[in-house]
């Protein structure tokens, strides 16, 4: 079983780094159902990469890429799209929001990090856990003690229609 996700991830690196990253296309503005008004995603020029274009294979395997090497992301501006998640820290009484990206099969997800700009609360303000959004902004890395994290920063959020 390793040899063949070895070799399934090898082609898919083969692939992103054939071009395949750079797809992008046109997208229709979508209008947000929540109560909450947020700001609409970036116009489609002024993102670098577009998650929303690509096959769930590839979006997967330019995620896996973006957390393994961020340093080759910081600055980029991202748009993804996928069911909403949280993670609460207890501990420190924190909030985690991300966009939830799946392999081409269902089986395995990463989720991606965002920071929603301006003032909101959770979760008055937030979608339903697994409700499908589309967030869009630059990708960061922070830390938190000695561990390295990625998130989109200053991160715009749409809820797509039901």
């Amino acid at each position: 079983m390793k040899k063949i996700l070895a070799v399934w991830m090898a082609l898919t690196l083969f692939l992103l780094s054939a071009g395949c990253g750079a797809a992008t296309a046109e997208m229709p503005q979508e209008e947000n159902s929540s109560a909450a008004e947020p700001a609409a995603p970036a116009a489609q020029a002024d993102v670098d990469i577009d998650l929303t274009a690509l096959s769930s294979t590839m979006v997967y395997s330019e995620v896996y890429n973006m957390m393994n090497a961020p340093e080759d992301y910081i600055g980029k501006t991202v748009r993804a799209k996928g069911p909403f998640a949280m993670y609460h820290d207890e501990q420190n009484d924190n909030y985690f929001f991300a966009v939830r990206i799946q392999d081409a099969t269902a089986c395995c997800a990463q989720g991606l990090e965002f920071v929603w700009a301006g003032d909101h609360t959770y979760p008055d303000d937030y979608p339903a856990l697994n409700t499908e959004i589309e967030v869009c902004g630059r990708f960061n890395t922070y830390m938190d003690g000695t561990q390295q994290y990625s998130h989109l920063e200053d991160a715009t959020m749409v809820v797509s229609p039901a």
